[in-house]
């Protein structure tokens, strides 16, 4: 990452946090922070600077050029969670972010069901795709409530702000990709996983996404296969099938 998307970056999460300053940005980085870099983004038009109080902001085009860093990175850790099960996704994600261009976070994001969050529960920026998500998937990925019972379906993804109930459910096999079956609504739902019957709470399982009707997770394959041959995003699965065989 070159040094002003990195300093970008952190500036937005500082944002998120409701931190601001010179001496929290050097903390956020862990390192000094470089008086050239920080002319070179005043110069840029990308962050307001006023060392003598401490105070550093982000424009406008800072905002807008952080938002498209932030949405990559967490669009990446969303994929490496539902795809590989949670591996290396800091490192994966923050290749993701440099590798991509915003058609191709858009498709992605599409596929995955336009996700909100991250895996660590925060916010991923909406993109232009997510506003047109009715036309784009709304068919294509569904609750699982939704689910008749006795119909087979496959994990989308899982919407959880909970790492510790994102590791049970990926140690129970219930990941994005698994074959799921639901059998009970009452009194709580019950899904069938791996020959496994798993009784859901609410919360739980009112964040997981299937594949509806006759949509891409009915066919067997992971994501990463069947982006590895398409125009498109054929860049893209390149890469996931490399983060696959890490």
């Amino acid at each position: 990452m070159n040094y002003q998307d990195e300093y970008l970056e952190k500036l937005w999460v500082m944002a998120e946090r409701g931190e601001s300053g010179l001496a929290v940005l050097a903390e956020t980085l862990c390192q000094e922070l470089d008086k050239r870099h920080l002319e070179a983004l005043v110069r840029g038009g990308l962050v307001a600077c006023e060392p003598a109080g401490d105070q550093i902001a982000l424009t406008v085009a800072g905002r807008q050029r952080a938002e498209r860093i932030i949405r990559a990175h967490r669009i990446g850790e969303r994929l490496l969670y539902d795809v590989f099960g949670g591996r290396n996704l800091e490192e994966g994600a923050c290749e993701f972010e440099h590798i991509v261009t915003t058609e191709l976070v858009d498709g992605l994001c599409t596929l995955l069901g336009h996700p909100r969050k991250c895996p660590h529960g925060n916010p991923i920026p909406e993109g232009e795709c997510c506003h047109s998500f009715d036309r784009t998937a709304r068919h294509a990925v569904s609750p699982l409530a939704d689910l008749e019972l006795g119909q087979r379906a496959r994990v989308a993804y899982i919407d959880c702000r909970d790492n510790r109930r994102l590791h049970k459910l990926n140690g129970l096999q219930i990941r994005p990709g698994a074959e799921i079956v639901l059998r009970q609504r009452q009194p709580c739902l019950v899904v069938e996983c791996e020959g496994t019957c798993i009784a859901l709470d609410a919360a739980i399982a009112g964040g997981i996404r299937v594949w509806s009707g006759s949509s891409r997770g009915q066919g067997g394959r992971q994501p990463a296969d069947g982006l590895a041959g398409t125009g498109r995003l054929g860049r893209l699965g390149r890469w996931l099938l490399r983060r696959r065989d890490t």
